[in-house]
């Protein structure tokens, strides 16, 4: 595999080396930040070797490779744009985006996103303990049978529970850095939440807490170990002290005293206010959620497995994190995670859908899609079996879900719960407790059996096929083709808005003035409603909302783009009236955005109507002061 001919192809792809801000990747994905996300060409993007899917979020371009491609394709890129590319994505300034739940999640994500190596690893060392350590053999454990193991057991136990004891550390360091305090300060706070002159938070109950008597104010020394609220909001407020610190103590002063104040208001706040509050909101929240699991029994499990596909789309599901890794920590009163097996039947579904898609499409480039994306699924990771398949073929995805949701709705039953983090798939099995093998072993079949058993039955029900597909693909250019010989006649636009329509050379974006995306007409609009300037087929919807193609009878291609960099709202304010492949007539409503929001959030209203590509024809164009949905201002003859 050529990886450097493969960045070249996306650098090309994506608006050329301009038009590239920064660029990182994940485990999966290469996430690029595009100056302007419109001059991507997605459709080519997924023509390149190696390519699993491509989709829009949050403003970020990502191209989903794969494991371990993903590194070489993203180095490859980093290199050939030189010192052309800015600094990555996550040292850029946080932008106010999406709404408050959409933020949330976000910010979430940035913190425990980091830290899930050092959680899983210590998971995963849990589970070796527990093989170690439970009766599995007659009644007896491995270190009762064979002595000499118990010294690596004690071993592997202390390191295993490390990463939970000291929480408070990881997340101190990770919550401060993404709340724009030092995070040496925020790894300082969580070493003072989990100092051993404490009382360990796994020993309250049990002993009595020391007392620091104050000023006559008594305050109960006790630790921190495995919570999670606690600590993000220490973290806030000692990134948020530290800040405003940093604001009014001069320069010369500011190295002593910003991270003395810091810690000292900040520890004491703590121990007397934040801390006990949210120690106690933390462990409500765990049973909580714990007990309405319980109580729907399998109900709930098989509600929480459908659902939990649908989650991942919108990104949300990240915000699990911390419940789930409270509900680890404190498994001695909650029994463990349920999220983490029901995250693994889904994955395990997933994979089990793209594997039958791999026995029934006759399509080579989706076989090779299948094949390692199919096998990542039922290892842990399911972008690119979700966006790269599933999703993509639509019916597979509903079948994927179902079997998730049997598989979890019998863990549920049979109360499978997770001891420790790890890869949620087949190899979630070590994170289980040892007598609850067979369950989760047998709720992994039940996902994957009714998984791939409906995508057979989608599949022949309703004629699926990559090859299929591709073969209309195909007929549709050729219909196209026979219908730009058959509409030989001028046709008419009319203005898709209201208000004043410029030649596209006057409008503010630099990018559409220089018509490198059509020739075509900027409109100032009087109000925030876009209508159909002429008969069609809507071609493209964007998933921002902020844009929308049109193919006429002719197969000319139109392109209306409600305001200037409005991507960057990801669909706040606006609203669409139609859907891809939906029939429309001139005069149909098609969307409608808040022109107040737009302003209010810093972006232009001007917007764009394009002929993306005339199929050989002229474009006349017919400016006018005034225009609305019964004005001519463009013809291709």
């Amino acid at each position: 595999m050529d990886y450097a001919k493969i960045a070249s192809q996306v650098i090309e792809n994506v608006g050329g080396k301009d038009n590239i801000k920064s660029v990182q990747h994940c485990a999966t994905r290469l996430r690029l930040q595009l100056k302007n996300n419109d001059l991507r060409d997605e459709d080519a993007v997924s023509d390149i070797e190696g390519v699993k899917g491509v989709f829009l979020t949050q403003s970020q371009f990502q191209i989903i490779f794969g494991s371990g491609l993903v590194n070489l394709v993203c180095d490859e890129v980093q290199k050939q744009l030189g010192g052309d590319v800015g600094p990555a994505a996550d040292e850029e300034p946080e932008e106010e985006k999406g709404n408050i739940i959409q933020r949330l999640v976000k910010v979430l994500s940035d913190i425990f996103v980091p830290i899930i190596p050092a959680i899983v690893a210590g998971g995963l060392l849990m589970g070796i303990n527990n093989i170690l350590t439970s009766a599995l053999i007659d009644g007896k454990s491995i270190i009762e049978l064979y002595p000499q193991w118990k010294g690596l057991a004690t071993a592997i136990n202390t390191f295993s529970n490390a990463p939970f004891t000291f929480l408070p550390v990881l997340i101190g360091f990770s919550a401060t850095k993404k709340f724009g305090g030092n995070p040496y300060l925020g790894a300082a706070m969580g070493m003072i939440m989990v100092h051993p002159d404490l009382l360990s938070a796994y020993s309250i109950g049990i002993a009595d807490p020391p007392i620091w008597n104050i000023f006559g104010f008594h305050i109960e020394a006790i630790g921190y170990q495995g919570t999670v609220l606690p600590v993000l909001a220490v973290a806030f407020i000692l990134a948020t002290i530290e800040k405003k610190l940093h604001k009014v103590t001069p320069t010369w002063l500011d190295n002593l005293t910003t991270p003395l104040l810091s810690i000292m208001v900040t520890s004491f706040l703590t121990f007397i206010i934040v801390g006990p509050v949210l120690r106690e909101a933390g462990n409500l929240l765990a049973a909580g959620i714990t007990w309405l699991y319980n109580t729907l029994g399998f109900i709930g499990g098989g509600l929480f497995g459908l659902a939990y596909a649908p989650i991942c789309l919108t990104g949300m599901h990240h915000s699990f994190i911390a419940i789930e890794t409270q509900l680890i920590a404190d498994a001695a009163h909650t029994g463990g995670s349920f999220i983490f097996t029901t995250a693994s039947m889904n994955n395990v579904a997933q994979g089990a859908a793209v594997i039958a898609v791999l026995f029934l499409t006759k399509n080579e480039k989706m076989k090779s899609i299948c094949s390692a994306s199919g096998v990542s699924a039922l290892l842990g990771i399911t972008e690119p079996a979700m966006f790269g398949v599933t999703l993509k073929l639509k019916y597979p995805f509903y079948a994927a879900i179902i079997g998730s949701g049997v598989g979890s709705a019998y863990c549920a039953a049979t109360k499978v719960l997770a001891q420790a983090m790890g890869a949620a798939g087949i190899p979630g099995i070590i994170s289980m407790k040892p007598q609850d093998y067979p369950n989760f072993l047998i709720g992994l079949v039940l996902s994957m059996a009714v998984s791939a058993l409906m995508t057979v039955i989608f599949w022949k029900k309703f004629n699926l096929g990559a090859e299929e597909q591709t073969n209309k693909k195909k007929e549709t250019k050729t219909e196209e083709v026979q219908e730009v010989k058959a509409v030989t006649g001028p046709e008419d636009l009319y203005s898709p808005m209201k208000g004043e329509v410029l030649p596209i050379e006057k409008s503010n974006d630099a990018a559409f003035a220089s018509k490198a995306m059509g020739d075509g007409v900027a409109i100032n609009p009087e109000e925030g409603v876009i209508y159909a300037p002429a008969d069609g087929k809507i071609s493209l919807v964007f998933p921002t909302k902020h844009a929308i193609g049109i193919t006429l009878n002719s197969g000319a291609e139109l392109l209306i783009h409600a305001g200037i960099d409005t991507v960057k709202m990801d669909g706040e304010g606006f609203e669409l009236y139609v859907n891809t492949g939906d029939e429309v007539k001139k005069g149909d409503k098609l969307l409608s955005f808040n022109m107040d929001l737009v302003k209010e959030k810093g972006y232009q209203t001007q917007t764009m109507f394009l002929v993306a590509d005339a199929k050989g024809k002229e474009l006349e164009v017919s400016p006018a002061d005034k225009a609305d949905n019964s004005t001519k201002i463009m013809t291709l003859k």
